[in-house]
């Protein structure tokens, strides 16, 4: 019966409720999405929604309504004459294996590898010198390739592993007890864990963390009561204790507990959004020892990165925007008490450590650099990196002689390096063979300035030789929030992207992590429109200094940068050609009603908090400033119907609004994935789909009729 409700509902949604014809001579016939308004009212004003139906993901409705869009969009997108040549080049350049750094638990060191085109890495193990083996596949989790492996966690012993799986691209977990050596299932599996780490004490069972299942859909009702819970092996889930939230009075959406190198404490992380938190230690040496507070408040972003005996080391921005290191002791650590161990400087830290060292990368002007410190605090030597990117890793047990780092940037293909932590030399370990020359490339620094005049550093990689005349297809890639840093690395797309003679151009906007808690702050809130105007001004500068104009340049972002995207392109809808908003926060008055939305206030605010916060969000919400009448660049919306992060029904409302207001030849139009989620997990061979369409979809409107650069040379590194 479902079927048949959908079949016709289908048929109804596809009436043609516009017919547009954009230059590239493709004739859009977009669905008919049907307006059943509703009002709400914030501190008297009152605001329609005619498209709230959409919020239902189980509806057929809804369903209906997803089908029709793709069939116009997949349409569309078949008839761009080289769809298949960028998938094929694509294929072709990803095709290449890939290995991570190892790391060792038990008897066993344990290395994740591709072979190129495999839909998920596979996690090897090897013992002493023996011969590779596979220990856990997940391309055979499920035939379509949907379902993916997350969180690793390895007992004290080595003996027993709890690895987390996602199936449809889902934030909600599984989790999986196995025997290392049989490689057979120790008991049953745990279920509908969310953001959740696994730390096990000792050997005999983990922590986890996970909200109760709610009502309605668990893919967009709202999820709010974190807890923390103890998992002892041969136990059933039901009988698993809660070691801390769940009290009403009391609500924290993040919650998350860590055990230290030694097992001898447990540290919990609790907070009410994804900046600030509290911070609490129990001695798990002591039976029914006492939870003792080092902060009670969610002023800062504090956390213990190690010990020594009961002295503990800390990471804050307390009092310290570009972080510091701090020692305290268990018996009496709040922050009077906290003396500094490695002082804050003018660049933000963040830190790791292992084989008995604190490694301190900084990031200047977004780019790493690399100290190791002894535990006295004392500089032993900076890390001479093989160039200018990022380096990460530098983690492993104290007892570790050798660590393992990697290297990457906009145009070289991430290596790793076996580092000797007792005199700072390394080696390469493993560099891929890839068919990319990154000599061929040019990625350089600039720094213009934004609409306040604040100065903004922006990388911009291309083929060397371009002619800078306007004429450069260029993608401007950004995100702007949550204290994220976007930091150099290579991506396979980018470089098929770039190939094409295209350009890549990422500022690193307010809001971000780059320059620490004050660059984050000042891109929040009331504050939020500094960071599209520091997109705006990135575009710009590439067209002021001819890199591209405005018929040749792509804006692109994924979750808070689909806002940024959202909201560009409905202030500036003159600026690009092609706008490209990816599993976006587009509703802004009611993004906090969904899943765990509600924690993204400290970055947003919400339309229930003020009425001058209510009219700041409704003045730049993507959904609620799309304008009757308006031409719009060329826009893809794209997301997943599984997302239960940022909820595809931003999508669809943003969707339906520019489909129904637009006014022009340019196509409005969305691709929703299936059985995928906010991105993590998502197949290769999905993801190559998605880039191809990308591609694809943007050189076609910016009147490429075929590939600037159809054929490539194969270069063997």
């Amino acid at each position: 019966m479902k079927q048949i409700i959908s079949l016709v509902l289908f048929a109804i949604f596809f009436i043609a409720c516009k017919t547009e014809k954009p230059n590239n001579s493709i004739t859009v016939e977009y669905p008919k999405t049907e307006k059943k308004p509703v009002i709400d009212e914030y501190f008297g004003a009152k605001v329609t929604d005619n498209y709230r139906w959409l919020e239902d993901d189980r509806s057929a409705e809804t369903e209906a309504w997803v089908k029709s869009e793709n069939q116009v969009t997949f349409d569309y997108l078949s008839k761009i004459p080289y769809r298949e040549q960028l998938k094929n080049r694509l294929s072709e350049l990803w095709n290449f294996e890939k290995v991570s750094v190892p790391f060792e638990e038990g008897d066993y060191t344990y290395f994740y590898k591709n072979d190129g085109l495999q839909n998920h890495y596979v996690l090897y193990r090897k013992k002493g010198e023996g011969d590779e083996e596979v220990f856990l596949d997940p391309n055979g989790f499920a035939e379509d390739g949907t379902t993916s492996l997350s969180t690793v966690s390895f007992s004290k012993d080595g003996n027993t592993v709890a690895y987390a799986i996602s199936e449809g691209g889902s934030d909600w977990r599984k989790i999986i007890i196995m025997d290392v050596k049989s490689k057979e299932i120790k008991e049953d599996t745990l279920v509908d864990v969310k953001f959740s780490g696994i730390s096990w004490k000792g050997n005999e069972g983990f922590y986890y963390s996970s909200y109760d299942k709610p009502k309605g859909s668990e893919l967009s009702a709202k999820t709010d009561q974190h807890k923390l819970y103890y998992h002892k092996l041969g136990t059933a889930q039901k009988t698993d204790q809660v070691i801390f939230g769940g009290k009403k009075e009391e609500k924290h959406r993040y919650v998350s507990g860590s055990v230290t190198e030694d097992d001898n404490y447990l540290v919990i992380t609790a907070s009410t959004s994804t900046s600030g938190n509290k911070l609490f230690i129990k001695d798990l040496s002591k039976p029914n020892s006492e939870l003792v507070t080092i902060s009670d408040n969610f002023d800062s972003d504090t956390y213990v990165i190690d010990n020594q005996g009961s002295k503990l080391y800390l990471v804050t921005n307390l009092n310290a925007p570009n972080q510091k290191i701090v020692t305290t002791d268990v018996s009496n650590p709040s922050p009077e008490n906290w003396k500094d161990f490695i002082a804050e400087t003018e660049n933000v830290l963040r830190p790791s450590i292992g084989g008995g060292y604190f490694f301190t990368e900084y990031m200047v002007d977004a780019v790493s650099k690399v100290l190791q410190y002894d535990y006295n605090g004392k500089l032993i030597r900076e890390i001479k990196l093989p160039g200018v990117g990022s380096a990460g890793g530098f983690r492993g047990k104290k007892e570790a002689k050798d660590l393992y780092f990697s290297f990457t940037n906009y145009k070289t293909p991430g290596s790793s390096f076996k580092l000797n932590t007792e005199d700072g030399t390394y080696k390469k370990y493993w560099e891929p063979n890839i068919a990319f020359n990154p000599n061929d490339y040019e990625s350089k620094q600039v720094f213009y300035t934004s609409k306040d005049g604040t100065k903004v550093p922006m990388i911009i990689t291309y083929k060397k030789g371009i002619e800078l005349n306007g004429k450069n297809p260029t993608i401007l890639y950004g995100y702007g929030g949550f204290n994220i840093s976007l930091t150099p690395s290579f991506n396979v797309a980018n470089a098929v992207w770039m190939e094409q003679g295209g350009v890549y151009a990422v500022p690193n906007l307010r809001g971000g992590g780059e320059y620490g808690k004050k660059w984050h702050v000042a891109g929040t809130k009331m504050q939020k429109q500094n960071v599209f105007d520091d997109f705006i001004a990135a575009a710009e500068y590439l067209i002021a200094e001819k890199y591209t104009s405005s018929d040749y340049l792509a804006i692109r972002g994924g979750s808070n940068g689909g806002l940024l995207v959202g909201a560009t392109m409905t202030q500036r809808p003159d600026l690009m050609k092609v706008a490209l908003p990816a599993v976006g926060v587009l509703d802004m008055l009611r993004y906090h009603t969904f899943t765990a939305g509600a924690g993204w206030a400290y970055d947003y605010g919400t339309a229930e908090d003020t009425k001058e916060m209510f009219e700041y969000l409704k003045g730049y919400s993507p959904v609620h400033n799309v304008k009757e009448g308006v031409s719009y660049p060329a826009a893809m919306v794209t997301t997943g119907d599984h997302d239960d992060r940022v909820v595809p029904a931003h999508s669809f409302k943003f969707a339906a609004e520019l489909q129904d207001k637009h006014k022009g030849t340019n196509p409005v139009l969305i691709r929703i994935e299936t059985n995928a989620g906010h991105g993590a997990g998502t197949p290769v061979a999905k993801t190559i789909e998605q880039f191809a369409d990308i591609f694809g979809f943007t050189l076609f409107n910016m009147g490429f009729d075929k590939l600037p650069n159809p054929t490539q040379e194969k270069i063997k590194l």
